[in-house]
C-alpha cells in the first residue's frame, strides 16, 4: 500500500512574446534515469495561497517578480500523485499563466534540492510539446498551453 504524503503547490506557465513555455528539466534523485520537463513552481507553506506561493517560487527560480495580484486567478486546479526522491506525493496544485516579452531567467534563488535535481531549462512551443517524446508534466501541457494563448493572445496579456 502506498502511503501519500499531502501536499499544496502553485505553479507558473510563463510564457514567452514567441507563445514559448518555460520548462525546467530535472531527474529525481532516487531515479536518476527518471528526466523530466516541469513548470516553475513548488510547494506552499501551511497558510501560503496559491497566488503568493506562486510569486514566491517565480521569483525563486527564474528572477522574475510579480505580486500575487499580479498573477490574476489561476488557468487550472489538479490532484496530482508522484513519486520524488522516495517519497510519494498527493498534490493538489493550482496553474497560474504570466506572459512577458521575454525573460532572462535567473536561477540564483535556487535552494538546495533545485540545485541538485535541476539539470536546465529551455523554452518550448505547443508544437514542439505536442511532438517531444520527451516527459513534460503535466502530460497535457501542450493542449493546455494551446488552451491558455487561444483564451489570452498575447497582445492581451499583461505584464
Amino acid at each position: 500500500m502506498t502511503v501519500f504524503h499531502p501536499r499544496r503547490a502553485a505553479r507558473v506557465l510563463l510564457v514567452d512574446a514567441s507563445d514559448r513555455v518555460l520548462l525546467f528539466e530535472g531527474i529525481d534523485p532516487a531515479r536518476p534515469g527518471h528526466r523530466y520537463w516541469f513548470t516553475p513552481g513548488g510547494g506552499l507553506a501551511p497558510e501560503e495561497s496559491p497566488a503568493a506561493g506562486a510569486a514566491r517560487e517565480l521569483a525563486e527560480e527564474t528572477g522574475l517578480r510579480l505580486t500575487p495580484a499580479e498573477l490574476g486567478g489561476s488557468v487550472r486546479t489538479e490532484t496530482i500523485e508522484f513519486p520524488f526522491d522516495g517519497v510519494w506525493y498527493r498534490q493538489e496544485q493550482e496553474f497560474f499563466v504570466v506572459r512577458v516579452p521575454a525573460w532572462q531567467v535567473d536561477t540564483a534563488g535556487f535552494d538546495e534540492i533545485e540545485r541538485a535535481s535541476v539539470t536546465g531549462h529551455r523554452w518550448w512551443s505547443a508544437a514542439e510539446l505536442a511532438d517531444t517524446a520527451e516527459r513534460c508534466y503535466p502530460a497535457d501541457l501542450a493542449v493546455l498551453l494551446t488552451q491558455v494563448l487561444a483564451a489570452a493572445p498575447a497582445s492581451e496579456a499583461s505584464c
